[in-house]
């Protein structure tokens, strides 16, 4: 590579830090409410394509944050034998959690005017893969994920 098309390549990849979170965000956001119970949840990831659920109140306060992971683990006390009884109890249970039982509390979050630069830097930094995005009133607007920026990169 020449020293010119690694300064365009340095220059594209400074174009992009600088690219607002807006212009890349999820806006169409699947969520839940802290009251509602897992089995939503559960539903929720098996129709949809996704790994992270914003929580967020009835004036969407952001109040949390649950991953597949999370879903994961409460499955982990959960039998894994498939017999009719045994999902059945598996059912019950996840009905009889809520959201906030297993959501995660202390959530960073962004503000749809903050770069790409800056959410790529929290990404790295840290050990989670989704951030919810703000407005300027903190009412949940979208959500960035490790998942967009590589969509961005590829």
């Amino acid at each position: 590579m020449t020293q010119f098309n690694q300064l365009a390549a340095y220059q594209k990849d400074l174009n992009l830090r600088e690219l607002p979170l807006v212009q890349i965000m999820t806006t169409d956001l699947i969520s839940v409410l802290p009251t509602e119970t897992m089995d939503k949840v559960n539903e929720l990831f098996q129709t949809n394509a996704i790994h992270h659920i914003i929580v967020h109140d009835e004036h969407c306060n952001l109040k949390g944050i649950i991953g597949k992971e999370d879903l994961v683990r409460l499955f982990h006390n959960l039998t894994f034998i498939k017999r009719e009884r045994e999902e059945k109890f598996n059912q019950h249970f996840l009905s009889t959690v809520y959201v906030e039982e297993v959501m995660t509390k202390q959530v960073a979050s962004l503000k749809e005017t903050d770069t790409l630069g800056i959410a790529a830097d929290i990404f790295r930094e840290n050990l989670f893969h989704a951030l919810p995005i703000v407005n300027e009133e903190e009412k949940v607007v979208g959500i960035v994920t490790t998942y967009d920026l590589l969509k961005l990169a590829y």
